[in-house]
């Protein structure tokens, strides 16, 4: 178990907590959710004890073993993968090495002998002979192949070490383990065995995310930062979510009721004050009066964007086309003979670990790159607008916000651009910040809030939850279901995928792709059914040959 005591931490003079109370008990895994800014990962910093809190304490309980997600990408660079892994649990990974150590001296003594032996016990009941293939284990579900796993950390690229860090995280079943967007840079393979493994994982987890799908599967109990305070809540996101916004609902009745029978007893007190035959009926009505005392509806820190992608013009039948396209990047084929047709009502989803694939035939098809063989033809009808997932070159500018929004408009007038900032989130004078100095998720309001100037009745969006808080992907969701164009898109984010898309183009790692008609879900199912079906023609295939 692990528990703030009275925990308030005071950047300057804002309390971002205050006497905040919560224990976290074994065999639970607690969601922790808040709007950017409201302390997620400030929290888990404290818990793990990376900050201090000004007031108030961490409890956990002794004995028991802490393990959080790393954030320091570089911090193992001069170490193996397997070893950077079985670090996860340091007192095992610091027996290994002195053992090594022992071992290797050419004059060992009686007392190197003894000292060997205690660590012998120690490491035999810290089940240390299967350290490195439970790390293998992890990595492996990850899709960390064995290859890798004596490489050097600082020859990982990037995506890969993101997995090398989560497998440290979860080594050796630590009794409290802290997550901090594990999801991030995941693909959905990897995500849904991260799902799996915390649902049947027996110990404490808390875990911040911004995939509400994530969240909905593995989540016993959410922790909503709000106010200042957290609040516990039983059940997953979906379950916070109703019984939060039924709770609002419930205090605005409330004192809509009250409000009324304030009004009521007023206008009573008003025109009856003054009889004589009414005065003890009017003072019992002053007392009723003052008892009456409204709920305070705080302000939420939440704030929703509204996006709302609306076509300027009806699309035809002909949308596009993609023939052959093949495409080799550095002697790896990312694309190998790539042929489909994109209908008038397709909400394609691009899936798969081949993240680069999608990335190439989106530039490809927006003539950003061209192919090495193939061809791709947009109908007369279409009109295309693209969410990048690199927007560094976009962004590389000294114009302010409205004034480069004001290039997409066909009406070149401020206030009319300032209208679609101001539902991005951008009000008054935000609209006049530098785009250059623009956080990751303000960069990606922007970029929406092109597109629906834009008006197009195509939409290609590469990973467009990435920087996004959960209110901005809720509101993003929303958008993409409502709207009546078609959608190409690659999201990590598991709902969106399934409330929107109804057609699935999955990368395979050489470059080849499968194509469906049919939800995410669905895919998901048969594709496991397909798997258990090789699987198990394998098995029968070895118990013939044997």
């Amino acid at each position: 178990m692990i528990s703030a005591n009275n925990v308030t931490l005071r950047i300057g003079k804002k309390a971002l907590f205050e006497d905040v109370n919560i224990k976290f008990t074994e065999g639970n895994c607690y969601g922790l959710i808040g709007a950017n800014g409201a302390g997620k990962s400030t929290f888990l910093k404290i818990l793990n004890g990376q900050l201090e809190p000004t007031t108030g304490s961490i409890t956990i309980t002794p004995g028991q073993r802490l393990s959080f997600l790393q954030q320091d990408h570089f911090k193992y660079d001069a170490f193996t993968v397997l070893d950077t892994v079985i670090m996860g649990n340091q007192r095992l990974y610091d027996i290994m090495k002195e053992k090594d150590a022992i071992y290797m001296k050419e004059d060992f003594t009686d007392e190197d002998g003894i000292r060997a032996s205690e660590l012998e016990a120690e490491f035999a009941d810290m089940d240390g002979w299967n350290a490195e293939s439970d790390a293998a284990t992890l990595l492996n579900g990850l899709g960390v192949e064995n290859e890798h796993h004596y490489d050097m950390m600082s020859d990982m690229p990037g995506a890969l070490k993101v997995k090398v860090l989560l497998a440290q995280a979860l080594f050796g079943n630590p009794d409290i383990l802290l997550l901090d967007e594990p999801t991030n840079n995941l693909d959905l393979d990897a995500i849904a065995w991260l799902e799996e493994f915390l649902i049947t994982f027996d110990n404490t987890v808390i875990v911040v995310s911004h995939d509400r799908y994530f969240l909905n599967k593995v989540c016993t109990h959410i922790a909503d930062i709000d106010y200042a305070k957290i609040q516990l809540y039983a059940g997953n996101y979906d379950f916070w979510y109703e019984s939060s916004q039924l709770m609002i609902r419930q205090m605005k009745e409330a004192n809509k009721k009250k409000e009324e029978k304030i009004k009521e007893l007023q206008e009573f007190i008003s025109r009856f004050s003054a009889n004589a035959s009414k005065s003890k009926q009017a003072t019992s009505r002053k007392r009723a009066l003052e008892k009456i005392e409204l709920d305070e509806i705080k302000p939420s820190s939440r704030k929703y964007p509204y996006i709302d992608f609306r076509p300027n013009r009806e699309i035809g039948n002909e949308v596009l086309s993609v023939d052959g396209i093949s495409k080799t990047i550095d002697g790896v084929k990312i694309l190998d003979n790539v042929t489909f047709t994109v209908g008038r009502e397709d909400k394609i989803a691009f899936v798969g670990s081949n993240e680069f694939a999608k990335t190439t035939l989106f530039k490809i098809i927006m003539g950003e790159m061209e192919p090495d063989e193939g061809t791709y033809k947009w109908g007369v009808t279409t009109s295309q607008s693209c969410f990048p997932k690199d927007n560094t070159q976009i962004f590389d500018t000294d114009l302010v916000i409205v004034d480069w929004l004001t290039q997409y408009s066909e009406i070149k007038d401020a206030t009319y651009v300032r209208g679609f900032l101001g539902r991005m989130l951008f009000p008054g004078e935000d609209g006049v910040k530098k785009m250059r100095v623009l956080s990751g998720g303000e960069k990606v309001r922007v970029l929406f809030s092109r597109m629906m100037i834009e008006g197009s009745n195509v939409l290609i969006l590469d990973e467009p939850t990435d920087h996004l808080d959960m209110e901005s992907i809720t509101a993003l969701n929303n958008g993409l279901i409502k709207f009546p164009g078609v959608l190409l898109f690659a999201s990590r984010d598991h709902q969106i995928v399934q409330t929107t898309a109804n057609r699935i183009i999955e990368f395979l790692p050489n470059g080849t792709f499968i194509d469906k008609v049919t939800s995410y879900d669905e895919y998901l199912e048969n594709d496991e059914m397909a798997r258990k079906r090789q699987v198990y023609t394998m098995a029968i295939t070895d118990q013939k040959d044997n």
